[in-house]
């Protein structure tokens, strides 16, 4: 199931989408594009609208985001916050080396769970 920004820029698409999976268990987000100031409310829409109350883990696979703001990173944080409960679990992971050093510099990687791979990230959520 992909779901896909509307917003596009000229040719270049300037927007994201949004392929999901569910692997053990766990609700898996993989995100193809740039999320920035003028997308990230859609893309928090698109991941609202995807997350059920059932859902007990929530990984954000960043392999394929070209580029992220401190908006796309807002977005990420009020995730977090969804899936602070008891038993439940968030992290993000595959991230590029450009989106790691905004990750990094804005202290994103001290609140939440970053993970090399998608394989890494399974398999500390099935530890939990």
């Amino acid at each position: 199931v992909y779901a896909q920004n509307c917003k596009k820029k000229e040719a270049d698409s300037m927007g994201f989408d949004v392929k999901w999976e569910r692997i053990q268990g766990i609700l898996i987000a993989i995100i193809l594009g740039r999320i920035d100031s003028s997308n990230a409310d859609e893309f928090q829409k698109v991941l609202e609208a995807e997350i059920n109350s059932a859902d007990q883990a929530l990984l954000l696979d960043f392999e394929r985001v070209s580029y992220i703001s401190s908006a796309g990173l807002r977005v990420g944080l009020i995730m977090a916050k969804q899936f602070k409960a008891p038993g439940k679990q968030f992290g993000i992971c595959a991230l590029s080396d450009s989106v790691r050093e905004v990750v990094v510099a804005s202290g994103f990687d001290e609140i939440i769970s970053i993970y090399e791979s998608q394989d890494a990230a399974i398999g500390e959520f099935k530890k939990n």
